[in-house]
């Protein structure tokens, strides 16, 4: 709005709101806004402006403070309606600082200190969100600032916020980039999110491998800046193919009348435009990689990933993971509204209610004879238990070995093997002073030896459920880290409660 019209509408609200109203006037504004008002409002509103520059000291030591004393800092802030104190505190904070800190607040206050960071730096502050609080927040924007907040983002961040918003708003954002970074960013959402495609960036410089390297340090000073993580330079043909890299330490140490073909390092291998990001991912940790080029089935250079959003996307994986084997979505704002929560999860519940169904119905079939032995009630759960912490741990192993690449076709066998193994040595350790506890409490050696052969049994199943159930889970498409522990529950609970209950009904009723 112009600043008179801003100045209108405060001398129309009464004192409460022309303060709150007055607070998100930005400092930049102000002298303006006041040059239209009454001295008795300049007076009372400077006077508010006052108090938020005396705050100023505050605000910049925030950044030197633990999140939780920001988070309580920005909350008190705002129930006392200070908004320029909020701003300014924010104004010192990392943009992912910032974005940790919004990700705190429930969804009032959020929003609130939301309409405090300044436009320019809010784009930045998008791409450390999650997806969900990142479309909830970048859809709070009115269209020109949004715009206005991603102009200066890299690409790939500007790909990757405009795939968490819904169709329209990204149509309109993309729509509203021009020029060539516009055909770029087109090329690169036309690639799928988890692929090489998805994650790289637009922006490497190219050299040509006949060229000396005086010419190419005459060509990098006429460049404002390097594009950051930049420690190659992507060495192409005439009609684009990638050849090789150039590395800034071996430019810098050479001679300058070098040509870049006798430099040039041939053995940095493209990554295919459709490789899949997670086995991006597994070579920039095998070759310890800082960038990488990325090409078309042709071999024309599009672009270069760089280790940041490689690291980022492995963070992703790790919080997918975690979440998942909750039943959770990792993007889930922890204050979502009671209904969506509770929507999300009561799925998982009602799986994990259909498999404790199950397990009471094996229970159910021996009914006569827990009635008889009522010891056998006391020591099911340690059967079930003993499997399940034993499968979990099989299966925690191969769910990581196939996230890392080390789990194969050729060496499952091997695998198979040795957790067989291990399950024996610790079944008969275990089982063993199970045993002797058992009968040092209900004097009665048979069900000892009942307990001792059940645990051996159950730590055996949960060694191949462990196991088989993450391989056929990716062999169907479905993600182990989702379903598996939901699976291998199932398993040992059934299993552990059939051998006991039924090794009892046959050797001691």
């Amino acid at each position: 709005m112009h600043p008179a019209k801003i100045a209108g509408l405060l001398e129309a609200l009464e004192p409460g709101q022309r303060t709150a109203v007055w607070q998100q006037v930005d400092a930049g504004s102000e002298a303006r806004v006041l040059a239209h008002l009454n001295a008795e409002l300049v007076r009372q509103l400077a006077g508010d402006s006052a108090e938020a520059a005396h705050e100023l000291p505050e605000a910049e030591a925030a950044e030197h403070h633990d999140a939780a004393t920001q988070v309580q800092a920005v909350r008190e802030a705002l129930a006392a309606g200070k908004l320029k104190r909020v701003g300014k505190i924010l104004h010192h904070m990392h943009p992912a600082k910032v974005a940790a800190l919004l990700e705190a607040l429930p969804p009032p206050e959020r929003k609130a200190a939301w309409s405090m960071v300044e436009t320019d730096r809010a784009g930045k502050v998008l791409t450390y969100l999650h997806d969900e609080i990142c479309t909830a927040l970048a859809l709070e924007l009115e269209h020109d600032d949004l715009v206005a907040s991603v102009q200066r983002l890299e690409l790939d961040d500007l790909v990757d916020l405009i795939q968490s918003l819904p169709d329209e708003p990204g149509r309109e954002l993309v729509h509203a980039i021009g020029g060539a970074r516009r055909a770029q960013l087109e090329s690169m959402l036309s690639y799928p999110e988890d692929s090489a495609g998805g994650i790289m960036n637009a922006d490497p410089i190219v050299v040509r491998a006949d060229v000396k390297l005086n010419t190419v340090l005459r060509y990098l000073r006429l460049l404002e800046n390097l594009p950051a993580q930049t420690d190659v330079l992507m060495v192409v043909d005439r009609k684009g193919h990638y050849q090789g890299a150039l590395r800034l330490a071996t430019m810098l140490t050479a001679a300058p009348e070098a040509r870049v073909a006798e430099l040039m390092d041939t053995t940095l291998a493209a990554i295919p435009v459709n490789t899949a990001a997670g086995e991006v991912a597994r070579r920039f940790q095998d070759l310890d990689l800082l960038s990488a080029p990325v090409v078309d089935d042709e071999g024309v250079l599009l672009g270069r990933i760089t280790v940041d959003d490689v690291v980022d996307l492995i963070r992703e994986d790790s919080d997918r993971a975690v979440m998942q084997m909750a039943g959770l979505d990792e993007e889930a704002d922890m204050f979502a509204p009671v209904l969506v929560s509770s929507r999300r999860r009561a799925v998982w519940l009602g799986i994990n209610l259909v498999t404790a169904f199950l397990a009471a119905w094996v229970i159910g079939l021996f009914e006569s004879t827990l009635q008889d032995l009522v010891a056998l009630a006391v020591l099911m759960p340690i059967v079930a238990s003993m499997g399940g912490i034993a499968g979990s741990q099989t299966l925690t192993l191969v769910i990581r070995g196939l996230a890392l690449g080390q789990v194969q076709k050729g060496n499952t066998r091997l695998l198979l093997n040795r957790e067989v193994g291990v399950s024996i040595l610790n079944g008969l350790l275990w089982a063993a002073v199970v045993a002797l506890l058992a009968v040092l409490w209900f004097g009665n050696w048979g069900i000892g030896g009942v307990i001792a052969a059940a645990i051996l049994i159950n730590l055996l199943a949960a060694a191949l459920a462990g196991l088989a159930i993450p391989l056929l889970l990716e062999r169907m498409g479905i993600d182990p880290a989702l379903a598996g522990s939901v699976i291998l529950t199932t398993v040992t609970d059934v299993v552990g409660f059939f051998a006991f209950l039924g090794l009892a009904t046959v050797l001691l009723i």
